[in-house]
């Protein structure tokens, strides 16, 4: 059976982590790992030995326009897993997904996945009846906020509505109906907590979700690139890797 090869862009905690998962994933061979930042890498998809079967991206926007030159020109397939991406990059992964197989998420893990579905059957119920609000908590070294798994959460509330977004508040601000709070909270090791509210009259819903450590990335990272190395051409959610009848 041929070996899979694997190229991965970022070497930081996440992505030492998924180099690991790739070799010692059975038929997958890393075939370079790509770091502009870290001397021990290459700095280029371009350098790589030889072509990939997908390329992992764990790492930051600022290697987006590299990634999705290298994949479009090679036919690549791709996982986008970076945060922090600008609508106009965004709409750049969305154009790629012409040429390679684009799975784009902003949070690999099961559960947040799940979480998403959850809110999506749920808010055409509770939308007119509860006030929405959403609170991520991460560690004091991450650089983006909100969260990009909170705007993820957030764009699964709005497809059943319309929710301006208000992020945090100060001063004289009183809550407007049909607004969506967004809150970031930054501190010690928190690996990831996204929380959302639905505050009605005498009732409160809430459901939260916890990362205990990074190794559900890792295993969602591993899913999502099992998924585009036998995808067709377009453009993928992680839940379409995740539950592959999913329509989202």
């Amino acid at each position: 059976m041929e070996q899979k090869k694997i190229a991965l862009v970022g070497y930081g905690a996440m992505g030492k982590r998924i180099a690991a998962a790739i070799q010692a994933h059975e038929g997958w061979e890393l075939c370079g790992v790509i770091d502009p930042l870290n001397e021990e890498c290459l700095s280029s998809l371009s350098q790589l030995p030889e072509k990939p079967h997908v390329v992992i991206d764990f790492s930051h926007p600022a290697n987006l326009e590299m990634i999705l030159s290298y994949c479009r020109e090679q036919e690549v397939a791709c996982v986008l897993s970076t945060t922090g991406f600008s609508p106009a990059q965004e709409a750049m992964c969305r154009e790629l997904s012409a040429y390679a197989p684009v799975v784009r998420t902003q949070n690999t893990s099961l559960g947040i996945n799940i979480l998403e579905e959850i809110l999506r059957t749920i808010t055409p119920i509770l939308k007119d009846r509860f006030d929405i609000e959403i609170i991520e908590k991460h560690h004091n070294k991450k650089i983006d906020a909100p969260s990009g798994t909170a705007k993820m959460l957030a764009r699964a509330i709005e497809e059943n509505g319309d929710f301006p977004e208000v992020h945090g508040r100060d001063g004289v601000c009183p809550r407007q109906k049909g607004e969506i709070g967004i809150h970031a909270i930054r501190g010690g090791t928190i690996v990831g907590e996204h929380t959302v509210l639905f505050a009605g009259d005498d009732e409160l819903i809430e459901i939260k979700h916890t990362a205990l450590s990074k190794q559900v990335f890792v295993a969602g990272a591993i899913k999502a690139a099992e998924f585009a190395l036998s995808a067709p051409k377009g453009f993928y959610s992680m839940g379409n890797a995740l539950f592959p009848h999913n329509a989202h």
